[in-house]
């Protein structure tokens, strides 16, 4: 996936001046191994907004349930169409300099990888090369009759020829890939079946009510348990598929550091608390740790 070259980044990849919430944060990553449990607030300064940030009250939408997407056709039409209108804006969405730190520290061997709650992938498009994708992925979809997978650009283009005359109207972007739309844009939508078999095509991601696959779930313990700290980035941490790894590191005397705007569920439980934009405190970090 090629992001377009006109879509801006939030934030620079400047680093803030030092303070002593940055001096603590370096002191537990500096001279250890960290591994990083990143969330939707590491993807804010890419422009793609999350559940429970700042603003959230003011977009509050009740995001696709995995039963309702099973068993009501009138609910998959509607994460389709509202995923046709919002695709290409997800899609284009750059890393920012949260990204791009976190890269750099890996590459310093500083990190052994990232867990992330994230399914952009924009940690692997700033050059991360250890990533555990708790979540999945939008950039897949699969079948849930035959398992067959499919590009999600190529869908797109299904897609489209579909729904040559559907109208995109000035929408506003959800958190997971999706976009707002009115209802009686939604009622004549053509949704596509697999190639394969004609069957029900669904986001390679985890929908909430549905559980993080085993496989996965096993490797983020297993990077959890080779690391020596636990940085969290952009993470309320009020799912529990990530709030786990936080408390299974303070049970094993793991130091914590949590990077976030607003409060977070660990934050009892973290030996630092930082209360920044990501961009800024992942690109002090990464300069202060990479020289």
């Amino acid at each position: 996936m090629q992001p377009r070259s006109d879509v801006p980044v939030a934030t620079l990849r400047t680093a803030p001046p030092p303070s002593l919430d940055l001096e603590r944060l370096a002191a537990i990553v500096e001279g250890r191994r960290s591994v990083v449990l990143s969330g939707a607030g590491c993807s804010t300064e890419s422009g793609i907004p999350d559940y429970r940030g700042p603003g959230t009250e003011r977009r509050a939408r009740n995001p696709m349930q995995y039963r309702a997407f099973l068993a009501d056709p009138l609910a998959r039409a509607r994460y389709w169409a509202r995923s046709f209108v919002g695709w290409p804006r997800f899609a284009a969405a750059r890393p920012n300099a949260a990204h791009h730190a976190l890269a750099d520290l890996e590459r310093a061997g500083r990190l052994v990888g990232v867990i992330t709650q994230n399914v952009d992938r924009l940690h692997q498009g700033a050059g991360s090369k250890t990533v555990v994708e708790l979540h999945g992925a939008l950039a897949e979809v699969r079948c849930l009759n035959c398992e067959s997978r499919e590009p999600r650009e190529a869908l797109q283009q299904r897609l489209e020829a579909l729904n040559p005359r559907f109208v995109e109207r000035g929408v506003e972007l959800a958190p997971d890939g999706d976009a707002e739309l009115h209802a009686e844009l939604i009622a004549d939508f053509r949704i596509a079946g697999c190639r394969s078999c004609g069957g029900t095509l669904k986001p390679d991601v985890v929908f909430f009510g549905e559980n993080v696959p085993k496989r996965v779930v096993d490797e983020a313990w297993t990077m959890l348990r080779s690391a020596e700290a636990l940085l969290v980035v952009g993470s309320s941490l009020a799912v529990f598929s990530g709030f786990r790894f936080v408390r299974e590191a303070k049970r094993s005397g793991m130091p914590i550091a949590i990077v976030n705007v607003g409060p977070t569920r660990g934050d009892a439980l973290c030996d630092v608390r930082v209360e920044r934009l990501a961009g800024q405190a992942m690109s002090w970090l990464a300069a202060r740790c990479t020289r």
